[in-house]
């Protein structure tokens, strides 16, 4: 049995397909400039060719959202950054077209491999898929054409790039599993669209599996099983099965109100990154969006986004959630989240530095625009926007200051504005926690942010590994940081919700709702399973464990009490 990440649910049984990489080797050779120009740009052409005959292909099996995955690809085709910087290496060096592509592109490739977001370090998998398509071409290479499966097959392979994941056929694919990867990468985005299950960064799988062993995916725990006995095939297929008609029975709770055993109302909202994201939401029952991650409309563009750009992204939000509360963070960049068109200023320790609502409140012609296009959207749905990283009160008043000067200039133009609009505040910093009392007097509302309150308060870097055990959403002191925010808002009749990843985790929902929680926002495909845990508990009994889990001294001892008291 090999251990790796379930990245993509499901359990599955079936024969390995072996995808094989073709072994490329790559020389520097003196060769005659203008005809590997001409290989390059011949070589060029076939993969956007390749990559449109994909996308082509996938329309209609993937979700709008994931094609542009390709459309992106065209775009590192059409770079001129990296096709430039590939003409000018073959003509100043008189270099093979292989050997200039594979310089300059693994230049960008180790540019973004050393950013800490996980989301852009994925990026670097984009560049990796196209170049390594081009390469191919200008050596006359045969590229694998997943496409023509034939039989129920899990596939193997070191990694599957967007393009191989796009040409699988769910009907013979009954899951993969690769080498490298997170759940962030592309394959495991596009994996869950397809509802395929996968199981990702399996140490040693290309050289511990043949083609044609027998493997069990189990894409619940991240394992998988080579020529698995028969009694362990026997318990997986009935393990398959109960997951089955799980997943079955969660559909039932698509239209339930999130209502405790005894009578207790909750929010449970969805965590999004671009208007797409919206239909999921919906499609999983979300009472609306709890976090709408702006900054991606701005890393997704080639300047700062103009006024009417934002405003018809955010009004397709507002519009598409039909009157359903939408929580949209203004522009939360810096830290390790970059912009080509912007230079951040060197700094030590950038997290902790010129970021989020710190940027926004220096530059405020950035910041206005921003507000000028959400407020203007704020008449098509119920919006709430909120600020990030928000540490001290005088921040607050600055910001939504700003917000006031905007809405009544906007109100003076005659434009037409939503009349409930709420200003709220990201609680990640444990000083805005322990002052929540104050905040709840100028605030709307809170939403904790507990992905950076737990690497703030343990003084731990989540992003590394030698102190990854200090990331403890369960210990006490953040369950106090937790307690003190929902107190604070509730004390001056606000509400508090959460967007962090502890929202949506199975353990934490109950201890969350004993600590009285209002809203919880997750990934969408996480709604159905939290609003089951949640209907089937008594909200008086979680007070109850809530405060004996305040009391405890370990994260350890927290989770030993939630499951022993929690069935």
């Amino acid at each position: 049995m090999l251990k790796g990440i379930a990245a993509s649910s499901g359990i599955t049984i079936a024969k390995a397909y072996k995808l094989e990489t073709p072994e490329i080797v790559i020389e520097c050779k003196q060769s005659n400039p203008a005809e590997e120009i001409e290989k390059f740009n011949k070589a060029l052409e076939q993969s956007k060719k390749d990559i449109e005959t994909i996308k082509e292909k996938a329309t209609g099996r993937l979700s709008e959202d994931d094609l542009k995955i390709f459309d992106a690809h065209l775009m590192v085709c059409d770079d001129p950054a990296l096709c430039d910087g590939v003409i000018d290496k073959i003509n100043s060096e008189s270099v093979n077209a292989d050997y200039a592509l594979d310089a300059v592109a693994g230049m960008f490739i180790s540019m973004f491999e050393s950013l800490e977001d996980a989301y852009m370090r994925e990026r670097a998998a984009d560049i990796k898929d196209v170049t390594r398509r081009i390469k191919y071409h200008i050596l006359g290479v045969n590229i694998a054409d997943l496409s023509l499966i034939d039989e129920e097959v899990i596939v193997v392979a070191h990694d599957l790039t967007p393009s191989d994941t796009a040409q699988l056929n769910k009907k013979y694919t009954k899951g993969f599993a690769t080498e490298i990867g997170g759940r962030t990468s592309h394959s495991a985005i596009m994996a869950r669209s397809l509802e395929i299950p996968a199981v990702v960064g399996v140490t040693n799988i290309m050289s511990t599996i043949k083609h044609g062993d027998m493997l069990i995916l189990d894409a619940l725990k991240g394992k998988v099983y080579i020529n698995p006995d028969e009694e362990t095939i026997a318990r997986y297929r009935v393990e398959a099965k109960r997951y089955e008609e799980e997943v079955a029975a969660l559909r039932e709770y698509k239209d339930k109100a999130t209502v405790t055993v005894d009578g207790h109302h909750i929010e449970l909202a969805a965590n999004i990154g671009t208007p797409n994201d919206v239909a999921a939401v919906l499609e999983n029952g979300g009472e609306g969006v709890g976090l709408y991650r702006t900054e991606f409309l701005y890393m997704g563009a080639k300047d700062w986004p103009t006024e009417d750009e934002q405003f018809e992204a955010y009004k397709k939000v507002l519009e598409s959630m039909g009157g359903k509360p939408v929580v949209v963070r203004t522009l939360d960049i810096g830290g390790d989240k970059h912009l080509d068109y912007y230079e951040f200023p060197e700094e030590m320790n950038p997290f902790l530095g010129y970021r989020a609502v710190r940027l926004c409140l220096d530059q405020k012609d950035i910041f206005r625009t921003q507000l000028r296009a959400l407020i203007r959207a704020s008449a098509y749905g119920k919006l709430r926007i909120m600020f990030p990283m928000i540490a001290t009160i005088d921040e607050f008043r600055e910001a939504k200051g700003v917000y006031e000067e905007e809405k009544a200039k906007l109100v003076a133009e005659g434009v037409a504005i939503g009349d409930d609009i709420q200003v709220g505040m990201m609680v990640e910093i444990p000083a805005a926690a322990v002052l929540a009392d104050k905040f709840a007097k100028i605030s709307d509302f809170f939403s904790i942010g507990t992905n950076d309150m737990i690497q703030y308060s343990m003084a731990a870097d989540r992003m590394s590994e030698k102190v990854s055990y200090l990331y403890q959403p369960f210990n006490p002191s953040l369950l106090r940081l937790i307690k003190m925010t929902i107190d604070g808002a509730h004390a001056h009749g606000k509400w508090a919700g959460m967007c962090g990843e502890m929202a949506g985790e199975p353990d934490a929902i109950p201890v969350l709702l004993g600590l009285g929680l209002d809203e919880f926002s997750m990934s969408a495909t996480s709604i159905l399973r939290a609003r089951k845990i949640a209907n089937s508990l008594s909200y008086a009994e979680m007070k109850e464990l809530a405060a004996k889990a305040l009391e405890m001294e370990t994260a350890e001892e927290v989770l030993e009490l939630i499951r022993s008291t929690v069935k």
